[in-house]
């Protein structure tokens, strides 16, 4: 009976350090909601309420394409209706070029 004890208190005393790592790190929303607080400033009411609004709902910006991407996407358009052995060869060619 002492063992149990024991183990429930010292499960009692370490529940909350277990729990507490995952509450530490911001999630995406949480990291959204501080940028968007220091964006708006000093604004008041409800030109606040309407800016936080825009600001939250908003989406992130597509990241840009690298060089890879869009020499991809190029050889893709040029290689058309190439089938096979005939489009690897085309790709495999067409990505090597430099641009």
């Amino acid at each position: 009976m002492k063992k149990l004890m024991i183990a429930i208190s010292s499960l009692a005393l370490a529940a909350p350090l277990l729990m507490s790592t995952p509450a530490m790190a911001q999630t995406a929303q949480q990291s959204k909601m501080t940028t968007c607080n220091k964006d708006a400033g000093e604004k008041k009411g409800d030109e606040r309420k309407a800016f936080m609004k825009d600001c939250l709902s908003s989406k992130p910006a597509a990241a840009p394409k690298n060089a890879q991407q869009n020499k991809m996407t190029t050889c893709n358009k040029e290689a058309g209706d190439k089938k096979g052995d005939e489009r690897k060869a085309f790709m495999s060619t067409c990505l090597k070029k430099d641009k």
